[in-house]
């Protein structure tokens, strides 16, 4: 066949959760076109804006390919044994002279979207043996890990909408139509809502923006950020007090009812109403139509895991699920079934929950790392146990964590930084090494993390599409280097790790994933649905293989120590003081020197901080805006497109505004990822379209008590016009 002739490439887009099927057209090392795979039964066609960036990540110049070292003269590249030695050097003698948590970890979120590094990188990571380990999970959904931990019995227990069966779905603090989903794998989940519709269903939005989802809802309420656990503490008031209650086949597999009732008592709805911006008709009318569908679902996710209740939030939205009837049921709120199982059947050895804390805040370790709230003072502040390295892999935490400024000041002050990412960005340019893996289309690819939060059980292995050049490393061989050189002294230790490393290194990605195919549930000969299942039989599936729609699995995967469900976690009910006095506070008429609130946005066109670089994904119409109703823009005389500066307790920004009736009064809108533009970082596009962080207004100290996870949403502002 001619070099030039144009070829076909079947994989997944990895750069968000919705694992839409993608049909590449390719010549040679050269993309012809990116567009949906119809023929993928997940997908069925459909792509984001997103999707293009895969090409654009692959040609991008600023993108390295070879180890950088920091030096007085700039960047200079070196080799990976270099590279390797000098990293070991210094991570060694830093833990020799201030012990093993003088150095910290931080993991970003594409790790998640990455087969090698989930694979491969947690044996380097428990190599460093120190407790000081971070993650932009607690700027995102340890509330959701949470409460799966203390209900359920494993953090990963997370149900998800069985959007494709339900007649009745509520949204709170979530725009699917932008995210594709986010703890709900759904892609093309646009077309499933609407379906909903199409089928006499309903959808209701929550949320103090009128959102993209919105436009395609039947009813949307708006509610005052931060009082989404007031609104759900009214709800299960009304329905215990309007003998709504329903069980169905959960009723012999839960513990904790008997006082249940009790802890709704002072939140009924006239009493939340305004607080919640929500009236108390409002609020019972929900419940009743919730309680009269067929089948319903009750669906909370990020506008709400990171307010300063958030893990509240979360317990009490699988409580409502539970408590009606909906949890574990056609249409409601479910688990899949994953093709490639991490969870299993086994019990949990101990709660992952506070074992350790952080040292500066006492903040509690929840499945093996700290809140990402308190990284910089834990580099900041003197003492046994003080952060003097950080290592970083795929993330920006001086960009993408609240307060960055003090962030990029604690960073300055590291004595040694190394990174595992392809840009020198706000973060990596403090590192003194970077070693870079390849861009995405350089490697193979099975969505280990998102087929266990798919709205519906599915499968698909991507091969490689270009290989690498000569002289780079893949993703398993940057970590497996690391996890050999910082390997536990103990000749037993060695054998056992050589053995591990070099029996993954044979087996590789796609050996591994076999493994794991063979032994999860669609690998046995007793599955009605799929038998055998294994790498063979999978990749003769390039456009992805279909398991069916989720099952009921409870109460096999209750996975508590008695078996049953807990439905009155002794650490979230005791939480439920500090929402009280919360609650008293709020009907305290005190004058507020930060009057508006502030929440955040996504475009479609973003992922985090991480996708900026693209050309196509930055061109037009600026996406870093704040959106400001028109009350309070009127108020400020301020009319859209002209600059509006937002202080909080923290910093100052000053942005263009949009004026818009989507936006609850009193509340401000401000997108995240945005704040490029700095000096010594090489994104040459990015920094173009730098905007504005609205982590300059974030606060490190507003946090959820309970997790030390980041409060976004919620967060206190002042207004001025300029």
């Amino acid at each position: 066949m001619p070099t030039n002739a144009i070829k076909t490439h079947y994989r997944t887009c990895n750069l968000c959760e919705a694992m839409c099927g993608l049909k590449i057209e390719y010549s040679g090392t050269k993309i012809r076109s990116i567009k949906g795979n119809k023929q993928d039964p997940f997908s069925q066609g459909h792509i984001c804006p997103k999707a293009v960036a895969l090409q654009d990540l692959y040609t991008d110049k600023d993108r390295l390919k070879k180890p950088v070292k920091r030096t007085g003269d700039g960047w200079q590249e070196i080799s990976w044994k270099q590279a390797f030695d000098e990293i070991e050097q210094n991570i060694r003698s830093i833990q020799k002279k201030h012990g093993n948590d003088a150095v910290g970890l931080y993991i970003g979120n594409p790790m998640v979207h990455n087969l090698e590094g989930m694979l491969f990188g947690p044996d380097f990571f428990r190599q460093l043996r120190t407790r000081n380990r971070f993650s932009a999970t607690s700027v995102d959904q340890l509330p959701h890990h949470l409460a799966a931990m203390l209900m359920f019995g494993h953090p990963q227990l997370m149900p998800v909408p069985d959007v494709d069966r339900t007649d009745f779905m509520v949204i709170m603090g979530a725009n699917p139509v932008v995210s594709n989903g986010s703890i709900m794998t759904a892609a093309n989940i646009k077309k499933r809502l609407k379906k909903i519709t199409q089928r006499n269903g309903k959808i209701v939005t929550i949320d103090p923006r009128f959102t993209e989802t919105s436009k395609i809802a039947d009813q949307h309420l708006f509610v005052t950020p931060g009082s989404d656990a007031f609104l759900l503490m009214a709800m299960l008031n009304h329905l215990f007090n309007n003998d709504l209650v329903k069980l169905n086949h959960l009723e012999d597999h839960i513990d904790g009812l008997v006082g249940l009732k009790e802890l709704f008592e002072d939140y009924t709805p006239q009493n939340v109403a305004s607080c919640t911006g929500i009236s108390a008709e409002e609020i019972e009318q929900l419940v009743e139509d919730f309680c009269k569908a067929e089948r319903a679902v009750f669906y909370s996710r990020i506008g709400v895991s990171t307010h300063e209740f958030g893990s509240i939030t979360l317990w009490l939205t699988n409580l409502f699920n539970l408590l009606t009837g909906n949890l574990d049921s056609e249409g409601g709120l479910m688990l899949p079934t994953p093709a490639v199982d991490l969870i299993g059947s086994r019990k949990p050895k101990s709660k992952k929950f506070a074992r350790y804390h952080s040292r500066v805040s006492q903040y509690p370790e929840t499945i093996g790392e700290l809140p990402v709230a308190a990284l910089a003072e834990e580099i900041m502040t003197p003492g046994k146990g003080q952060i003097k390295a950080m290592v970083t892999a795929c993330g920006n935490p001086c960009l993408s964590n609240p307060n960055n400024e003090l962030m990029k000041k604690a960073f300055g002050k590291l004595e040694f930084m190394f990174s595992i990412d392809f840009y020198i960005n706000e973060t990596t340019k403090y590192a003194n090494i970077i070693l870079p893996p390849p861009s995405p289309i350089e490697r193979p690819h099975y969505d280990l993390a998102f087929t266990q939060l798919s709205v519906r059980n599915y499968a698909k292995y991507s091969e490689t599409l270009f290989e690498r050049p000569k002289g780079s490393l893949s993703e398993a061989e940057i970590y497996q280097n690391l996890t050999w050189r910082f390997a536990k002294k103990g000749l037993r230790n060695k054998i056992q790790l050589w053995i591990k490393q070099k029996s993954m290194s044979i087996l590789g990605p796609a050996g591994i994933i076999n493994k794991g195919l063979k032994k999860g549930p669609y690998g046995k000969t007793d599955n009605e649905f799929f038998q055998n299942l294994d790498m063979n039989k999978l990749k003769k599936f390039h456009n992805g293989l279909d398991l069916g729609a989720l099952q009921s699995c409870f109460p096999k995967r209750i996975l508590t120590e008695n078996g049953k469900i807990n439905l009155a976690p002794k650490e979230l009910v005791d939480d439920l003081k500090r929402l009280g006095d919360k609650f008293s506070q709020l009907n305290k008429k005190e004058e507020n020197k930060f009057p508006y609130l502030l929440v955040g946005r996504r475009d479609p066109r973003t992922c985090n901080s991480w996708l900026h670089n693209s050309y196509r994904l930055v061109k037009g119409k600026p996406g870093c805006v704040a959106h400001i109703n028109q009350a309070d823009a009127t108020r400020l005389n301020l009319e859209s497109g002209e600059q509006m500066t937002i202080t909080s307790r923290v910093g100052e920004i000053k942005i263009p505004i949009e004026v818009t009736e989507d936006m609850m009064e009193g509340v401000v809108s401000v997108p995240h990822g945005w704040g490029h533009g700095e000096d010594n970082t090489q994104m040459s596009i990015a920094n173009t379209h730098a905007g504005s962080s609205v982590n300059q207004l974030t606060d490190e100290k507003f946090v959820d008590q309970l997790t030390g996870n980041a409060a976004l949403n919620g967060v206190p502002i002042q207004l001025a016009a300029g």
